[in-house]
């Protein structure tokens, strides 16, 4: 009995690596192609417009930590290979975001990848080669890329915050909110057949965050935005009214005001 367990479960195992971790790997590749229509919008045009950068440095550090982890592990060329391709992808990416960002938010974007993609990164990768060795190494990486994915699935959620604050859908990148959503579903399933709870758990997020993003693109794509006003300096607007005798006279606003309002009153023009 102990022998048919012994060669079963391997058998078993192998199914599942033959199958569900390729299709992953897979859909993980497309997912980094993903944001390829955005980045050819914004070569196109020249500028960034509302698009921001979080999700691509942060996508890099998962990748790069990933990396990292297959190295240590030993044994995992599919993770190499993804991952390394990943990194690659990712700065293009982001090279291609500060050529066409404004100063601002360059100098923003430089700031946070200086302090996540060095820094931080450097600091992990120092303190686990200098403190751990062997297995004690390869469980904590394991645990950190738990945490990271959990925060690239949750990179979104200051464009999700925009789109609702502005109610326009221009800054969901629609086809990267696709592939993530069924990438965190094909590695729930991968997970979930190898029993495993760190591969598993964080994609439940990825599939909720990945679903919110696309429901959010779907109720504001044909929203109109709201118009921009200009404020009028109160004391220099003025109201044309008729007067008793027949002739109209400039009143300043603040003589229009109700009793209790008070005398400063904004007025605002829409063109």
């Amino acid at each position: 009995m102990s022998t048919a367990l012994a060669v079963t479960d391997p058998l078993s195992l192998l199914y599942r690596l033959l199958f569900a971790l390729p299709a992953a790997t897979a859909i993980s590749f497309m997912v980094y192609l993903a944001p390829v229509p955005t980045f050819y919008g914004i070569c196109k045009k020249r500028t960034t417009e509302d698009f921001q950068a979080v999700p691509y440095v942060i996508a890099q550090l998962s990748a790069m930590l990933m990396f990292y982890y297959a190295l240590v592990k030993t044994h995992s060329p599919l993770l190499l290979a993804i991952n390394g391709i990943g990194c690659f992808i990712e700065t293009v990416y982001i090279v291609l975001f500060l050529v066409f960002a404004p100063r601002k938010v360059r100098i923003s974007t430089l700031k946070l990848l200086l302090l996540l993609n060095v820094v931080a990164y450097g600091i992990i990768v120092c303190s686990t080669l200098v403190l751990l060795k062997g297995s004690a190494r390869v469980q904590l990486m394991g645990w950190i890329n738990v945490g990271f994915s959990v925060s690239v699935f949750a990179a979104p959620l200051g464009v999700m915050r925009h789109v609702i604050r502005t109610r326009s859908a221009e800054s969901i990148p629609f086809c990267l909110s696709c592939f993530l959503t069924v990438s965190a579903v094909a590695w729930f399933a991968y997970g979930f057949l190898i029993r495993d709870f760190y591969v598993a758990a964080p994609n439940v997020l990825g599939f909720l965050f990945g679903a919110a993003q696309i429901a959010l693109y779907i109720f504001y794509r044909d929203a109109p935005r709201p118009r921009e006003g200009h404020k009028v300096d109160p004391e220099k607007a003025t109201a044309d009214v008729v007067s008793q005798d027949g002739k109209l006279q400039a009143v300043k606003p603040d003589s229009m005001a109700a009793p209790g309002w008070g005398a400063e009153v904004e007025a605002t023009i829409h063109v």
